[in-house]
């Protein structure tokens, strides 16, 4: 049986995500929808689809699901349009907002201009994990620097989980990186037992840097904002990047603004943008 589905096409800084209001319904089969909706091309076309939900311990619930179906525990962009999403089309909330997600209850702020006009999202990611099997990655204690060889090739990789593992390798050209062909080969590799989320990063200065992500169950994508968050942490303890200090970190689709404190704890601050509307049929 098909059923109708109602969405919302939005985006921040180009890592796009189809999001279903389920407050007062259910998706019955999300990892389906986001198999049969994801693809470019050939459906909607997104990175994967974000349900916004109700939630007993915060003012909502995110789950997003990546373009092949696999649920994701946080998506550091899909949540700063789930607030704005909150705020603006549902209404009844705050410019401060809390949303439970699979890796805890994330703290959200709208940041307005002079006039009141919404400008931006603040989240408060949380603290980085550093410890190797809490990451997880296959290998204890902390893992900066360490020499990996992925393909045939050796690369010099940081570990860091932000709710979702992490390996981030510094480089000293990102454009010129063959994403289709070393992607599914860190993603998979047996040294990550649960799949990893890759940046690609160059450092510009002390506080900018440039990357390029692939992400585990969608390929690369334009941004990646836990992807965003390693990064930083990753320059930051690797002495690339000082701590306490806003960094801007340039993806494909647009700039975030990562600060990684002292203590690990981390913001990130960026757009959320409404694309468009729409309906469309699901199922046999």
């Amino acid at each position: 049986m098909s059923e109708t589905l109602r969405f919302t096409k939005m985006h921040g800084a180009g890592n796009d995500y189809i999001y279903f209001n389920c407050l007062d319904t259910e998706l019955s089969d999300p990892a389906g929808v986001a198999r049969a909706l994801s693809p470019r091309r050939h459906a909607v076309g997104a990175d994967g689809i974000v349900l916004i939900c109700k939630s007993s311990v915060a003012d909502a619930k995110m789950r997003m699901f990546n373009a092949d179906g696999s649920e994701g525990k946080m998506c550091g962009n899909a949540i700063r349009c789930v607030a704005r999403y909150l705020v603006e089309r549902v209404g009844g909330y705050g410019d401060d907002l809390t949303v439970e997600t699979l890796s805890g209850i994330k703290r959200l702020k709208i940041n307005r201009t002079s006039d009141g006009a919404f400008a931006s999202v603040s989240v408060e990611m949380g603290r980085a994990i550093l410890e190797g099997r809490s990451i997880p990655v296959d290998a204890d204690g902390l893992i900066r620097d360490l020499p990996l060889t992925v393909g045939r090739k050796t690369w010099d990789i940081t570990a860091v989980s932000m709710g979702n593992p992490h390996a981030v390798t510094f480089v000293s050209d990102t454009r010129r990186l063959d994403l289709e062909k070393i992607g599914p080969q860190f993603e998979n590799h047996p040294f990550f037992p649960d799949r990893v989320n890759t940046e690609f990063v160059r450092v510009l200065s002390e506080d900018e840097i440039e990357m390029r992500v692939w992400e585990r169950g969608s390929g690369e994508t334009f941004a990646c904002g836990t992807g965003a968050c390693a990064a930083v942490v990753a320059a930051c303890i690797t002495g690339r990047c000082p701590f306490d200090r806003a960094i801007a970190v340039n993806l494909r689709g647009g700039t975030l603004t990562i600060l990684c404190r002292s203590d690990l704890t981390v913001q990130m601050t960026g757009g959320a943008e409404f694309v468009f509307d729409g309906v469309c049929r699901y199922g046999a």
